[in-house]
């Protein structure tokens, strides 16, 4: 059967007008983009093949710029806080120093409360008692140093005769005008530093004012604790946003048994080591036994400082009143004690409160020292130590909320 005519046309036609629509694209397409009548004409910017300054940095050097301005971000966020911890230090380590004391005497008060003591009067007792008690130890440290100075004046000049005797005569055959120029020396020293040893007891009283203001505050901080420290804790909570709540609650948890662990340890260390050479120097006769035994149990709670600079005393001691031979006998006793406590008494008794290396041991006495003095290094060690166990604890609750335990197996279940 033959085709409709009229079929055919409408198909041609069909035909033809694609076929001349796709020839006009062709032809665009070809022909360069022409500007409208009257247009600005606008030239298209030329391909250099230059690249994006930030392309042609390396990619290790995008990295490393990236973590050293955080990393300056964050020395510098420390630099602030502790230019603020400076210029409030004696409020600072009152304090901190009220924290250490709580954590020595709150499980006095505790058992005072659990024998049906009012907690109110538990805690008055206790710290009072333990300040009362921290008088008279000093009472008694300066009450033998001022009853023996004279004795210990004679002891001195004998001791330094025989000193100058056993420099001469020992194995290092020092000459007599030798020994008499350092004498000479170290006089024309002291003279020479007098005025400034004036500046330094006079700015000695401006001290002694602040240690009475901050005795004055941490004794009332150590009341409030000891009285209402789970209120005060539950109260500083409140600064923090409700979903961080939780894991901090646990990390304070943590973070003052790291704290009682430390006292308490700390504590039965320095009584070791002053019992230990108090009795070795006190049999060996060297004179302010007790008040060298004394110093020895303040300087332990100065880590690894502490035991070099009481030791070293009771040896200067030593050599000065008895003589080169009780002096090294001295020094042996210190540093078997010292070998005692570093091998034995520290890991066992300190081991599992105070997870932090000897090197950060060391920095962070440092810097306590270098920022509040004897005082920042005597609790740099407690707050290196408590903020180790709460970045630990946060780091656990954080990774415990990510990778939640399956129910069968959630405690309490």
């Amino acid at each position: 059967m033959l085709p409709d005519r009229g079929t055919s046309v409408v198909r041609f036609a069909e035909w033809f007008k694609r076929r001349g629509a796709g020839t006009r694209g062709d032809r665009a397409a070809d022909e360069p983009h022409r500007a409208p009548e009257g247009a600005l004409a606008v030239p298209a910017p030329a391909d250099t093949g230059r690249r994006e300054p930030a392309g042609a940095v390396p990619w290790g050097i995008r990295v490393a710029a990236e973590v050293v301005w955080r990393l300056l971000v964050i020395a510098a966020g420390v630099w602030v806080v502790a230019r603020i911890l400076g210029s409030l230090r004696l409020i600072v380590l009152a304090f901190v120093a009220s924290l250490l004391i709580s954590a020595l005497l709150q499980p006095t008060v505790a058992r005072l409360h659990r024998h049906r003591v009012p907690k109110g009067l538990a805690t008055v007792l206790t710290a009072l008692g333990g300040f009362v008690l921290l008088g008279l130890v000093g009472w008694f440290v300066v009450w033998q140093v001022m009853s023996n100075v004279g004795e210990l004046s004679d002891r001195l000049q004998d001791g330094t005769d025989d000193l100058k005797r056993w420099l001469a005569d020992g194995p290092f055959h020092v000459t007599e005008s030798q020994i008499d120029d350092a004498t000479e020396m170290l006089r024309d020293g002291i003279g020479s530093s007098r005025q400034r040893l004036t500046d330094v007891g006079i700015h000695g009283v401006t001290i002694l004012v602040e240690l009475l203001t901050g005795a004055l505050l941490a004794l009332f901080s150590t009341l409030f604790l000891l009285y209402d420290g789970p209120r005060i804790w539950a109260w500083s909570l409140r600064w923090v946003p409700a979903s961080a709540r939780p894991g901090l609650a646990g990390a304070g948890v943590h973070a003052w048994r790291t704290l009682t662990g430390y006292v308490h340890g700390t504590v039965a260390v320095a009584f070791i080591d002053a019992l230990c050479i108090g009795l070795g120097i006190f049999v060996l006769g060297v004179p302010l036994a007790l008040p060298l035994a004394v110093v020895v149990f303040l300087g332990a709670f100065v880590p690894l400082v502490g035991a070099v600079v009481s030791g070293a005393l009771a040896v200067v001691v030593a050599l000065v009143t008895q003589g080169v031979f009780s002096a090294l006998l001295v020094l042996v006793i210190v540093l078997g004690v010292q070998q005692l406590e570093g091998h034995i008494l520290q890991p066992f008794i300190l081991g599992r409160a105070v997870r932090v290396h000897p090197m950060g041991i060391i920095f962070s006495v440092a810097a306590g020292g270098l920022i509040a003095g004897i005082g920042g290094a005597v609790v740099a060690v407690p707050l290196v130590a408590v903020l180790n166990t709460v970045i630990g604890e946060l780091k656990h609750s954080a990774g415990a909320g990510e990778h939640p335990a399956p129910d069968r197996v959630a405690p309490g279940r």
